[in-house]
């Protein structure tokens, strides 16, 4: 059978199933099975069985559950308490302090989690009282948490950065390098929207009355609370930049430093642990046959050869390469509003890299857009996962339109963010060429 058929009927049966509704792992596996068989018969299945052992065997991948036990430790220890109480005192006299100190957090949060759940919930439980307690907007409350908790997929240590990375075969420390400058900076396009926003609508974000605000001695002891995260931070990803530790031995420092932290704050208890060890266990197994079914998804794809056709038919294409870039980026744009982030990237690396390799592109620099193109992704309706995440933990008076409006601005400053990694590409490349040893 020609490859373009086939080509044509893997991609619609993929489409079909993912449409009605089936788990995402599921589809991949259960459709590169079936075109396996038929295509190869029984001996072709035993390419499935040993792809999915390769996957169980994969040192990179353990690095996933370590940065996500970390994360939930961290989460579920009373760190995000005290840094939104350090936060509080800082940044609560001046107009959206509130709102401003939360972005600032949940960026701290995303250089300790890998993940975006673990901000969003836990600043949600937190910031959101507090900001109404003080008349906040809600759209401004809103908007922040659900769109500084996305932050954690690009701000490193990110769990999607190592699914890239073993996809298409790049580093994953210099992955993690690339994604520090455009990390910090889609950050900053967050609060200087609220600052400007709140200094022309003061009744967005009124600071705090000033009888609660606090002396200069509080606001130092108050800083304590950043010593553990942000040595925690340093020391997992300088062992990753320095060569010293790969990232899945770093993921295994960072989990263990992670414990320390809280013992060290006395909130390391039995229940944490076994909370932190099931919640691990669960995300872990969702992502893990995910991967699987990714795999078994993009081998088929690779061996039908079509990676190829497709590489003959952009290079025949008589348009700029820049062109054919933002054609893609608009494809995941599209994608991210109606597929699960992790399943984008095992279904579109293994066709899009090598097309971006024939152009001249660097895959580092194509793999940052990537993943700030998913970061929206997690703010997009109508599946996007920050979306329902709020609206579980929002008060019941607010609907789903309310939340929609609210992150509207913070996607376009994700879209800013993108456009300005593509026109300046050193902002992700000098970092993974200067540090990475």
């Amino acid at each position: 059978m020609d490859i373009t058929i086939i080509t044509i009927l893997l991609f619609s049966c993929l489409i079909i199933l993912l449409i009605t509704g089936l788990p995402i792992a599921f589809v991949m596996a259960g459709v590169a099975v079936v075109f396996t068989y038929f295509l190869w018969g029984l001996q072709g299945l035993i390419m499935i069985s040993s792809m999915t052992y390769g996957v169980m065997r994969n040192f990179i991948l353990t690095a996933i559950p370590l940065f996500i036990f970390m994360g939930i430790v961290l989460q579920h220890s009373g760190l995000a308490g005290s840094l939104y109480d350090m936060m509080y005192k800082w940044l609560g006299p001046i107009r959206g302090g509130l709102a401003i100190g939360t972005i600032i957090i949940c960026m701290l949060f995303a250089a300790m989690t890998g993940v975006s759940g673990a901000a969003t919930v836990s600043m949600g439980l937190i910031a959101l009282p507090s900001m109404f307690k003080y008349n906040y907007d809600k759209r401004i409350a809103i908007g922040c948490v659900s769109a500084g908790g996305a932050l954690g997929i690009l701000i490193p240590p990110s769990v999607l950065m190592i699914v890239y990375g073993v996809f298409a075969g790049e580093s994953i420390g210099a992955l993690y390098a690339g994604g520090i400058l455009p990390g910090v900076i889609l950050g900053s396009y967050f609060i200087l929207y609220v600052i400007i926003r709140c200094y022309f609508q003061p009744n967005l974000g009124p600071s705090v009355p000033k009888e609660e605000k606090v002396n200069f001695k509080e606001k130092l002891l108050s800083l304590k609370a950043v010593i553990f995260p942000i040595g925690l931070i340093v020391v997992v990803l300088g062992i990753i930049f320095r060569g010293v530790a790969t990232p899945t031995e770093a993921a295994a420092i960072g989990a263990l430093g992670s414990l320390l932290c809280a013992a060290i704050s006395r909130t390391l208890t039995w229940q944490v642990f076994k909370t932190a060890s099931y919640e691990t266990l669960r995300l872990s197994c969702m992502i893990l046959w995910i991967i699987i079914g990714g795999t078994c998804f993009s081998s088929l794809y690779t061996a039908l050869g079509a990676v190829d056709l497709i590489k003959e038919a952009v290079s025949a294409l008589p348009v700029s390469r820049y062109i054919i870039l933002a054609g893609m980026q608009f494809i995941l744009i599209i994608l991210g509003c109606l597929m699960d982030p992790g399943g984008i990237i095992m279904i579109c690396t293994p066709v899009m890299v090598p097309v971006i390799k024939l152009l001249g592109f660097d895959p580092i620099w194509f793999g940052v857009l990537f993943i700030i193109n998913m970061e929206m992704a997690y703010l997009t309706p109508p599946f996007g996962f920050n979306l329902f995440y709020m609206k579980a933990i929002v008060p019941k008076s607010i609907a789903m339109g309310d939340i929609y409006k609210s992150i509207t601005p913070f996607v376009g400053l994700q879209a800013l963010c993108l456009i300005t990694c593509i026109l300046f590409p050193e902002i992700v490349l000098w970092l993974p060429r200067s540090i990475i040893k």
